[in-house]
């Protein structure tokens, strides 16, 4: 009995000192992270976007990147222009995303035409 209190007068005081921490458990190599994680994900969302290539497919990017942290969509001259937003910058300590914050990726019936700083996109209006 007094191993037991002893050992758990010791754990408790640690396991709370790991509030702010990312714990991370292999489960048969599957990853469980635990935590806040917005760093990892711009820095994810920085070295894949680094790797795509322009006139790659906009399901196969996609599919790569995963949800974008903000999208539209829109025709112009009888084409359709789709843009994703993807966080991959920290400017503003308010923990909500902005565009500025953004990488845009700009696709033209499918195929992915530019990229650039998600704060200086603008639609197309003439072509």
């Amino acid at each position: 009995m007094k191993k037991s209190l002893f050992v758990l007068l010791i754990a408790l005081p640690l396991a709370a000192t790991l509030s702010g921490c990312i714990i991370s458990v292999n489960d048969d190599d599957v990853e469980h992270r635990f935590g806040s994680s917005q760093e990892d994900r711009t820095y994810e969302n920085r070295k894949k976007i680094a790797q795509v290539e322009l006139g790659s497919n906009f399901i196969y990017i996609q599919e790569k990147l995963g949800v974008a942290d903000f999208s539209q969509t829109y025709t112009h001259n009888e084409k359709t222009i789709r843009v994703l937003f993807y966080r991959t910058q920290r400017k503003h300590k308010d923990g909500v995303t902005t565009k500025d914050e953004c990488t845009y990726l700009e696709f033209i019936d499918g195929g992915l035409n530019q990229t650039g700083n998600g704060g200086e996109y603008s639609r197309i209006t003439k072509k």
